[in-house]
């Protein structure tokens, strides 16, 4: 069953709700004519279900995948929406986890949370890729543990570099949109 991701509509949320024109200085210290915030569709119903549904559609050719997860904020709500809708299509049995930016300090001392077993195929999602680090970073952190990485899945490629830094690393990378869906061009990479 599908629950037939609309492109358009994803795309008139974010150019709605999480786009804003200007000058904005970014994570990586570079200047920008654009921002986009995610979370500000990530963490809708609407956004959420849209998103749940098209990573879904991305998950498909991809039985061997047990669980997605990402990099604590952006992949948080993805992961959930994802688990959310994810019964109707036929995935009740997929996981989720989600990777701290760094271990936690008392009890199991864990980076990554979840039920993920070494060995798993899995899936990193996130909101806004630019350079890819946070994506590459949730990588890393799932490959010290055994896992496999199938794909890497965004909302929103800025076309910043993200591609060929996956490309480079050998993971298969997909964006449900790029910046340019949202009538953007990206910032020379």
């Amino acid at each position: 069953m599908s629950l037939g991701f609309d492109r358009e509509q994803l795309a008139g949320l974010l150019k709605r709700e999480a786009l804003r024109l200007g000058t904005f200085t970014l994570a990586s210290g570079r200047t920008s004519h654009y921002y986009v915030d995610g979370r500000k569709v990530t963490l809708s119903a609407e956004g959420a279900a849209v998103i749940g549904a098209g990573v879904l559609e991305r998950l498909a050719d991809l039985p061997e995948v047990v669980a997605i997860g990402g990099l604590t904020l952006g992949a948080d709500p993805i992961v959930g929406a994802t688990l959310a809708v994810a019964g109707a299509t036929g995935r009740s049995a997929l996981k989720g986890f989600l990777v701290r930016k760094e271990a936690k300090s008392h009890g199991t001392g864990q980076l990554v949370e979840g039920p993920l077993a070494p060995g798993a195929t899995v899936v990193i999602v996130d909101d806004v890729a630019t350079t890819g680090g946070s994506s590459l970073q949730a990588v890393a952190a799932v490959e010290a543990l055994g896992c496999k990485v199938a794909r890497v899945i965004v909302v929103l490629d800025r076309l910043e570099g993200a591609a060929a830094a996956f490309a480079a690393r050998g993971l298969d990378f997909q964006a449900l949109l790029t910046i340019r869906d949202l009538g953007v061009e990206p910032l020379s990479a």
